[in-house]
């Protein structure tokens, strides 16, 4: 099989030229354009209870909420996590896409790519330095959580049914998270 490879500045340019459509759901992973699974209404509803439950950060200036944007990881990678949580800028990233050393916390919502997230994003964003990641299993009803990024992986894993989670500051029950 034939595989072409694409840089992050080549998949902008073929979306600018219309050769992607604006509409098109797709991510550049590792050099290759791959198409993204369905939303259903459970990981809707879940990114949703997720930007309410985080919003309080963007409120008070902490961090900024972005939801199913590109976060360019390297020239090869440049994945839409459901949601990133990056560091506060004045201008919200006017004049450049969000870069891995900007996120504080990406988080993935696996209803039907739980297998995909863990095995090729999560190793992605530990190569990239992103501090924390958290995957929500939704056939599982549990959360995968993922820090101190080793460039190999995650020093430290775990997986939660219940509890909270941390992040600048605020408590997040995991209860609250899962649908």
């Amino acid at each position: 099989m034939l595989r072409y490879r694409f840089s992050a500045e080549d998949f902008h340019r073929m979306a600018e030229a219309g050769i992607l459509p604006e509409d098109a759901r797709v991510e550049l992973v590792e050099g290759e354009i791959l198409t993204m699974s369905p939303v259903g209404k459970r990981h809707m509803a879940t990114v949703k209870r997720l930007m309410d439950l985080l919003f309080p950060l963007q409120q008070g200036r902490k961090a900024l909420l972005q939801i199913q944007d590109p976060l360019r990881l390297s020239p090869e990678s440049e994945p839409q996590p459901d949601l990133a949580l990056l560091a506060y800028r004045e201008d919200f990233y006017r004049d450049r896409i969000p870069e891995a050393q900007d996120a504080l916390l990406v988080v993935e919502v696996a209803e039907t790519s739980l297998e995909h997230d863990l095995g090729v994003k999560v190793p992605l964003y530990a190569k990239a330095g992103v501090p924390e990641v958290w995957v929500v299993d939704l056939m599982r009803d549990r959360m995968h959580v993922f820090r101190k990024p080793t460039g190999e992986g995650y020093g430290h894993q775990e997986v939660l049914e219940e509890g909270e989670l941390e992040i600048l500051g605020l408590k997040v029950p995991v209860k609250e998270v899962l649908p």
